[in-house]
């Protein structure tokens, strides 16, 4: 019994979010042309189960570019509707389009002049017939099985308000580097790293000339601590690395090691990434490569700084 009441539940529910995806049409267009030319804040309203779901599209609008807020209905109509300011576009849910706090909202927002998105199921509805654009969610029964607790009608509005997140989002551009800077902390942000935010810049890159004496090199390298320096000519372009590895195989090939210069013992071709690569490509690179280090330039070659695989623990990315 349990198990194929909750199978019921599910099916339902998915049906609805099913019959919404093949149901949209350019009134979802006209919707996210709105919120795209938002110039104030999206506001998302609705009481009870359709306002946590308005409390979600919010949340999720502001995570990826788009400044949003929730307002609750009732507290609106008892003066927080003040938060309603020029320029912000507001997104309404009801799944019967009749809720009396947002129908009584409605008419201070057509005063003020202010957008309105409503989503219900109700395409006759109040709300309905005074939103610059409806967006019909089509549910007629919800999962509960006495048809009371919403259930199948929020999925819906939470789906829907997610595809509406999405779509603004990559209309207005949003990029992974953007995500990062608003989600500032936990494991998102360390995902969302890039190279430049980790690696060693400015004096702490080991750099050498070719003519540098391979006992100034070796000081160098110990100096710095990353087990290589670049070589780098006047202008500050890469010309080639020298790692441990070369210096061991320089001991065990050459008698006089010590007698050689920077450019004589250098290889040429080192592995190199853009400082704007997010470090979890950096770290895709190293484990392919085999390497520790990575040398970061710009598209002249020039040197902007060295990523050790040591930069990439240290943030937790393993």
């Amino acid at each position: 019994m349990s198990l194929e009441l909750a199978r019921e539940v599910l099916t339902t529910e998915a049906e609805a979010i099913l019959r919404l995806r093949d149901n949209l049409d350019t009134a979802f267009t006209k919707a996210v042309d709105l919120l795209v030319g938002c110039q104030g804040r999206v506001v998302c309203t609705g009481m009870g189960k359709s306002g946590i779901i308005c409390r979600k599209l919010a949340a999720t609008m502001a995570s990826t570019g788009t400044p949003a807020m929730f307002l609750h209905p009732a507290e609106a109509i008892h003066g927080d509707v003040g938060m309603v300011t020029q320029g912000d576009v507001v997104v309404m849910v009801s799944n019967s389009g009749e809720t009396d706090e947002l129908v009584h909202l409605v008419e201070y927002l057509k005063r003020l002049g202010t957008p309105l998105i409503a989503i219900t199921s109700n395409p006759s509805s109040t709300l309905a017939g005074h939103a610059d654009v409806h967006l019909n969610l089509g549910v007629d029964r919800e999962a509960c099985p006495h048809n009371l607790a919403p259930t199948a009608s929020t999925t819906a509005a939470l789906a829907l308000g997610d595809a509406l997140a999405m779509v603004v989002s990559v209309r207005k551009g949003f990029r992974p580097e953007d995500f990062a800077q608003l989600h500032p902390g936990g494991k998102l942000a360390k995902r969302l790293l890039t190279v430049a935010d980790l690696m060693h810049a400015g004096d702490r890159i080991p750099r050498v000339a070719p003519v540098t004496a391979m006992k100034d090199v070796i000081y160098e390298m110990s100096r710095k601590g990353l087990g290589i320096t670049t070589v780098q000519d006047e202008g500050g372009r890469l010309l080639g690395v020298i790692t441990d590895g070369d210096l061991r195989r320089l001991m065990e090939a050459d008698r006089d090691p010590l007698a050689r210069s920077a450019g004589e013992v250098m290889h040429r071709g080192a592995a190199t990434i853009e400082p704007k690569t997010l470090a979890t490509g950096a770290l895709r690179q190293l484990e392919t490569r085999r390497i520790t280090s990575l040398v970061v330039t710009d598209p002249d070659d020039r040197v902007l700084g060295i990523l050790h695989l040591h930069d990439l623990w240290g943030v937790g990315l393993f």
